[in-house]
């Protein structure tokens, strides 16, 4: 859909049939009796007098009628599912063609449409799909689509079915691009996700709008301050994750230089595990403030700085005892401490019993700053220089083969001993 195109749902018939269509419907909901008395009023607000403009050619007095409409939907109403979607298909419809979408009565009204739709019993997939076809109906630019969603999401999640949006946050971060809503609002909207996501137990995906909360936020603000904060803590509280350079990259975190929990970070960051227990001595009530469990941060302090010794030892052998003592624990436990940090991506390698070793095959940084762009630098000339050498004997090896084309073929050349490569054989197995 284009980004400034509504979709419009029209049944058939004019504007006058599609009323009446709308009113027929709310006036299930009252006895036979009283039917014609709450239907006339309608009639003959749609009809055209001798002299009069026609409704059709008259928008405000089609709004009107349309306002009077919208004033008497009270709920779902008494039909099928499918009559249910279909009479505020229409009803949106033309609420969407006659409304200026920025006027303050589009917002009034939208905003009483949404609470009593979300407010009726029962009929609740029927909800999702009045909502969601309302959602698409709106111009992508437009302010209402934000409320309308802020609503689809707030129904989802009271009734622990946020699985059922198919959140993303591709999508999210696009739709804020497209809206032309304030930055308050913005902020207000990733705040509700945040909220959403930590209700449905899904942790992981709540910090990551609390990142995009934070950055929306000025990062001067008190507010902001106080989001960082949460956002730390909530870092520090997710079992799987390592990332805590990507927290240092926000202003309004480094603003929170002062806070208990910013100096912890940096412990995280830069330092081990003695470091995290001399904090914890001199911070004993801070963890349990923002309940932090403080074995479960030993864990991750000890996987950390196993990574970060895994990375000063690319391609190197690191000992057994030399692991033992940077994570303060038993030689014994050295083996499990590598497969939890294989398991977390932290590192990949070769653990040799016999050797009482750990080979390192790959490490993460725990930030990226000048002192491992120049251990990489340096491993980066290491290679270049050993691919160098590779590159010689491969020619060199070509230049013998070269040479033996070359000879004169009095006769045929004794095939080389079994286990033992002729040069040409050397050179392509180099080369491969």
């Amino acid at each position: 859909m284009a980004a400034t195109d509504s979709i419009s749902i029209f049944a058939e018939g004019t504007f006058e049939e599609q009323i009446l269509e709308l009113v027929n419907y709310l006036a299930r909901t009252i006895s036979e009796e009283g039917r014609p008395d709450f239907i006339q009023p309608f009639e003959e607000a749609v009809k055209t007098s001798e002299g009069q403009k026609p409704i059709e050619e008259d928008v405000e007095r089609k709004r009107q009628v349309l306002g009077s409409v919208i004033a008497q939907v009270k709920g779902l109403g008494e039909g099928s599912d499918k009559e249910i979607e279909g009479f505020f298909n229409l009803l949106f419809s033309h609420f969407l063609t006659l409304y200026p979408l920025n006027a303050p009565e589009t917002r009034t009204h939208l905003d009483t449409l949404l609470k009593t739709i979300v407010a009726a019993p029962d009929h609740t997939a029927t909800k999702y799909r009045i909502l969601t076809n309302l959602f698409n109906s709106i111009p992508r630019r437009s302010a209402l689509r934000l409320h309308v969603y802020q609503t689809l999401l707030e129904f989802a999640s009271a009734n622990d079915e946020l699985d059922l949006l198919g959140i993303n946050q591709i999508e999210v971060d696009r739709w804020l691009s497209e809206w032309e809503v304030s930055p308050e609002e913005k902020s207000g909207f990733l705040k509700l996700l945040v909220h959403a996501f930590t209700k449905s137990g899904n942790a992981p995906v709540a910090y990551q709008y609390q990142l995009s909360y934070v950055r929306s936020l000025p990062s001067s603000s008190p507010l902001a301050q106080s989001a960082a904060i949460d956002a730390v803590a909530s870092a520090l509280r997710l079992p799987s994750y390592f990332d805590f350079d990507s927290l240092f990259r926000l202003d309004a975190v480094v603003a929170a230089k002062d806070h208990d929990l910013f100096s912890l970070l940096q412990i995280f960051l830069n330092e081990g595990i003695s470091q995290y227990k001399a904090w914890v001595e001199s911070h004993p009530d801070t963890l349990s403030k923002y309940d932090i469990e403080s074995t479960q941060l030993e864990r991750k302090i000890r996987l950390l700085t196993l990574a970060t010794l895994g990375f000063q030892n690319m391609g190197r052998d690191i000992p057994y005892s030399v692991i033992a003592s940077a994570l303060q624990v038993e030689p014994s436990q050295v083996e499990s401490w590598v497969i939890d940090a294989i398991r977390a991506g932290l590192l990949t390698g070769k653990l040799s019993q016999t050797a009482q070793s750990l080979h390192v095959t790959r490490a993460t940084a725990r930030a990226f700053e000048r002192e491992q762009w120049e251990l990489l630098e340096k491993r980066l000339q290491a290679w270049k220089t050993g691919l160098a050498g590779v590159l010689e004997v491969v020619s060199a090896s070509r230049k013998k083969a070269g040479a033996s084309t070359d000879a004169p073929a009095a006769a045929p050349a004794a095939a080389a001993p079994a286990g033992i490569e002729t040069p040409a054989a050397a050179a392509q197995a180099a080369v491969a």
